[in-house]
C-alpha cells in the first residue's frame, strides 16, 4: 500500500508557504474538501519529518499556518475530521477511562543492576539455546530503557484505532483519545504497510519540557512531578483530552506486539516501524555477545545527562526472532531479554532551571529544578536555593553539576557546586517574575513591591486566609483559589463572603452541593476568633504565637488597627521594606507585647498603613466580626511546657498546640528538662517517651491532657 504522504512533491503545502490563503468565502464546498485533504496529508507529512526523521522542512510559524487553515476549513464547511490531524487539539471529557484487553500479553522483563546478574542471564541464555541445538545468530539487540508509561497502540488498514495502557498485561485502561492528541504518534501509517499492527511504545516527557512544565509548577505555587515518569502517568490518564493534548508528550516505539507480517528479528522491527511512520530511538546497537552488551550499557550511563528524555537503564534482547521463540517465556517474563538497571542518582545532579517564586508577603525564593536524584531514599527534582545571598555565596548557575542534602521531611537544600558551567552565578531578578513590580533587597533577602497588586501575592494570601493556618474554610485549597482567581470571582479574600451558590455551581468540577458546602463553610467564618484572624490575615511576621499575643494584650481587632493607623496617615505608595527602627512611634504600642521587638512592630504598622491592604480590610469588616480574646484563660497554663507524640483522637496535634498556648502555655517538638508535661496519644514513638523518663517529665494521656484543660477553666 502506498500514501498521498509518499509524494510530498505533488502537495502544495509541503514547503514553506510563500502566499496567504485565499479567503475562506472564495471556495465553495469541492475546493474546501481538496484543500483540506491537501493540508491532511502535508500536516502528516511534516509531522514524519519533525518527529520520525528529526529534519524538519519548514518551520514552526509555516506548520502552524497550515494547521489553523485546516481547522477553519474544517469548521467553516462542516468537513468530516475521523483521522484528521486536528482532533489532536483533544476531545469532550471523558467519565471515566474504560478498559481494553490487549491483543497480545505486555509482560514486564527480568531485570538487574549488578553486571554478575547480566552474565548470569546471559548463561542462562546460551543454555538454553545450546539444549534446543540451535545453531543460529546469538547477537544481542541493545536499546536504551525508557522511563515513561508503556502503551500499546494498534492500527488497522493502515488507520489509528485505539491505545491502552500496560494495566496488568493482559488489560489496560483505555486512553484512546488521549494518545490521540500526542504528535508523534501517527493517525495513519505511511508506506507500505501491514493490514493489522499491535505496537508497544514509551510516552514520555521530554526533558527540557519537563523543566518548563515544573517551572510552570513551582511558579504558580504547585508541587513539581517528583520525576518524568509520573508527569507522563497523570497526564496520559487525565479524562480530559484537552488537557493531555496541552502537555509535551512524545512516544518511541520499540516492539510488535501483533501484526499481519512476520519479522525475523528485533533489529527488521527497529528498520520497519520508521517507514510507517513509527518513532524510533536512534541509539540501538547490534552487538555480538554480553561483554560487548555491557559496553554499550556503560556508554548510555555515560550519556544520560546529556539527552532529552530520562532512561534508567538498557534492555537487553536476543536479536533472533527464532531463538526468542525457542527459548519462549516464564509466566512473567520472556527468557531472551533483561534489563540492566543504572544505579540511583545520589547526591549529585544537574541543575536545569531556577525558578523564584512569590510567596504571599512578597518575599522572592530561589527553587532550583534539577534532574531527578535519589536522597535519603526520596527522588527529588527540586531543591531550595533560599535567598539571592546564598546564591551568590555558592556561585551557583543553571547547568551546574550540584550536590545536594536532605534533611527529615523538607525540601532539600543544595550545599555545592561540583562542577560549574563556566558561566559565573545565577543574577536575580530586578522585578518580580510575576507582576514586573520593583525588586527591593533586605539583607540576604528580596521582595516584590507590587503587594496585592501582584497576582502571586494575591493568590497566595487568599489561600493562607483559608488554609489550615488560617480560617480552616473546607473545601477551599489550593486548586480551588485558583479556579476561582481564573474565572475572575474573587481578587481578594473579602471577596470570597461574596461567591453565591449559583456561581459556584457553574464552575466545571462543582455541583449544587458542593457549591452550598462552601458558602456555608464561609459563613461558619464570618465569627472566628481574634487571634485565627491575625494570622489568617498573613501580616508578615505576624504567626500564630505573635497573634495570641496581640489578642491578648489589645482585646480587640479594633484596638490592634487603631494602635497601627492612629497618629497619621499612611505615607503616599507605601512600601517601608526595611524601615529604620523607631521611624513611626506607632511602632513602640506594640513593643510593650510579650516577644515583639522592633521589626516585628514594624511590620505590624506597614501591613495596617498599606492602603491596599486597608480596604481589603475595610471590605472584609463587612462580612467579618472578629472575636475579643477571651482574658479569662489567656495565663491558665502560664509557665508551662507540653510535647505532643502521636496521634490524638479528638484533637489533631496542631489543634491541641493551639489549645496550650492560647491559655498562655508552651508547645514545643522535644522534650527536655524544661518540659511540664508530655501528651501520649496512639501509635507514639519510643524516644520521646525514653526522654520524658530521664528527664522525670509527666506524661498524661489524651483524656488526661482534657482533664487538665477542664479543670484550668481552658475547655
Amino acid at each position: 500500500m502506498t500514501t498521498a504522504a509518499q509524494t510530498p512533491e505533488d502537495n502544495p503545502y509541503v514547503d514553506e508557504p510563500e502566499t496567504e490563503f485565499s479567503p475562506v468565502e472564495s471556495l465553495d464546498i469541492d475546493a474546501a474538501r481538496g484543500q483540506a485533504d491537501d493540508l491532511r496529508e502535508a500536516i502528516r507529512y511534516h509531522d514524519y519529518r519533525y518527529y520520525v526523521e528529526a529534519d524538519p522542512v519548514i518551520g514552526d510559524r509555516a506548520y502552524d499556518a497550515l494547521f489553523s487553515r485546516l481547522q477553519t476549513l474544517e469548521d467553516a464547511f462542516d468537513l468530516d475530521t475521523d483521522g484528521s490531524p486536528t482532533q489532536r487539539v483533544g476531545g469532550e471529557p471523558l467519565d471515566e477511562l474504560g478498559e481494553i484487553e490487549h491483543v497480545a500479553t505486555m509482560g514486564s522483563i527480568d531485570q538487574g543492576g549488578d553486571v554478575e546478574d547480566v552474565r548470569e542471564f546471559d548463561e542462562r541464555v546460551r543454555r538454553g539455546i545450546a539444549e534446543a541445538a540451535y545453531d543460529g545468530d546469538q547477537q544481542y539487540f541493545c536499546e536504551p530503557k525508557f522511563d515513561g508509561l508503556s502503551v500499546e497502540v494498534v492500527y488497522e488498514d493502515g488507520e489509528y484505532v485505539r491505545a491502552a495502557t500496560r494495566g496488568d498485561g493482559a488489560v489496560g485502561e483505555d486512553v484512546t483519545e488521549n494518545v490521540r492528541t500526542i504528535r508523534s504518534v501517527p493517525q495513519r501509517l505511511r508506506g507500505d504497510y501491514p493490514d493489522f499492527l499491535a505496537v508497544r511504545g514509551e510516552v514520555y516527557i521530554p526533558r527540557e519540557a519537563f523543566t518548563a512544565y515544573n517551572r510552570e509548577r513551582v511558579e504558580s505555587g504547585k508541587d513539581p512531578f517528583a520525576n518524568p515518569r509520573n508527569a507522563a502517568a497523570g497526564t496520559l490518564r487525565q479524562l480530559d483530552p484537552t488537557i493531555t493534548a496541552a502537555r509535551p508528550l512524545a512516544v518511541f516505539f520499540f516492539g510488535v506486539l501483533d501484526a499481519s507480517v512476520d519479522f525475523d528479528s528485533h533489529r527488521a522491527i527497529h528498520e520497519r516501524l520508521p517507514e510507517w511512520g513509527l518513532r524510533v530511538c536512534d541509539r540501538t546497537r547490534v552487538v555480538d555477545d554480553i561483554e560487548a552488551a555491557i559496553d554499550y550499557r556503560d556508554e548510555q550511563l555515560d550519556a544520560r545527562d546529556d539527552l532529552d528524555y530520562e532512561i534508567d537503564g538498557v534492555v537487553l534482547k536476543l536479536n533472533d526472532g527464532d531463538a526468542c521463540d525457542l527459548l519462549g517465556s516464564t509466566s512473567r517474563a520472556p527468557r531472551w531479554a533483561f534489563a540492566y538497571k543504572f544505579p540511583a542518582r545520589k547526591e549529585e545532579t544537574t541543575l536545569r532551571d531556577i525558578v523564584v517564586q512569590v510567596g504571599r508577603t512578597g518575599r522572592l525564593t530561589p527553587v532550583a529544578l534539577m534532574d531527578p536524584v535519589e536522597v535519603g531514599g526520596v527522588t527529588v527534582t527540586r531543591a531550595s536555593l533560599h535567598n539571592p545571598s546564598l546564591i551568590e555565596e555558592l556561585g551557583v548557575d543553571i547547568g551546574d553539576r550540584i550536590r545536594i542534602k536532605r534533611a527529615g521531611d523538607v525540601i532539600p537544600d543544595v550545599v555545592e557546586v561540583v562542577e560549574g558551567s563556566g558561566d559565573g552565578y545565577f543574577e536575580f531578578h530586578a522585578s518580580c517574575p510575576v507582576c514586573g513590580s520593583q525588586v527591593e533587597r533586605d539583607g540576604p533577602m528580596a521582595f516584590c513591591t507590587g503587594g496585592l497588586s501582584c497576582p502571586a501575592q494575591r493568590e497566595r494570601s487568599i489561600e493562607h486566609y483559608a488554609s489550615r493556618d488560617g480560617l480552616d474554610i473546607e473545601g477551599l485549597g489550593e486548586k480551588a483559589v485558583e479556579q476561582l482567581l481564573g474565572a475572575g470571582l474573587v481578587e481578594n479574600a473579602a471577596d470570597l463572603y461574596e461567591l453565591s451558590v449559583d456561581e459556584l455551581a457553574d464552575l466545571e468540577g462543582w455541583g449544587e452541593t458542593s457549591a452550598q458546602n462552601l458558602v456555608d463553610e464561609l459563613d461558619a467564618a464570618s465569627a472566628p476568633a481574634l487571634d485565627d484572624f491575625l494570622t489568617a490575615l498573613g501580616i508578615p511576621q505576624v504567626g500564630g504565637v505573635t497573634a495570641r499575643n496581640l489578642a491578648q494584650e489589645f482585646g480587640t481587632f479594633e484596638a490592634i488597627r487603631e494602635a497601627a493607623e492612629g497618629g497619621g496617615e499612611p505615607a503616599e505608595g507605601q512600601v517601608t521594606l526595611g524601615a529604620a527602627v523607631g521611624e513611626d512611634t506607632r511602632a513602640e504600642s506594640f513593643e510593650t507585647v510579650p516577644d515583639i521587638g522592633p521589626v516585628v512592630a514594624r511590620s505590624i504598622v506597614d501591613f495596617f498603613q498599606d492602603e491596599g491592604n486597608r480596604q481589603v480590610l475595610d471590605r472584609l469588616l463587612d462580612h467579618v466580626d472578629p472575636q475579643p480574646a477571651d482574658q479569662s484563660a489567656g495565663d491558665a497554663l502560664s509557665g508551662l511546657t507540653f510535647v505532643f507524640t502521636g496521634s490524638l483522637d479528638d484533637y489533631t496535634r496542631g489543634d491541641a498546640q493551639d489549645l496550650v498556648e492560647r491559655a498562655g502555655g508552651s508547645a514545643t517538638s522535644s522534650v527536655s528538662g524544661n518540659t511540664d508535661y508530655l501528651v501520649v496519644g496512639d501509635n507514639a514513638g519510643q524516644r520521646k517517651r525514653e526522654d520524658a523518663e530521664a528527664n522525670d517529665v509527666e506524661t498524661l494521656s489524651e483524656a488526661e491532657f482534657v482533664d487538665l484543660l477542664e479543670s484550668n477553666g481552658v475547655l
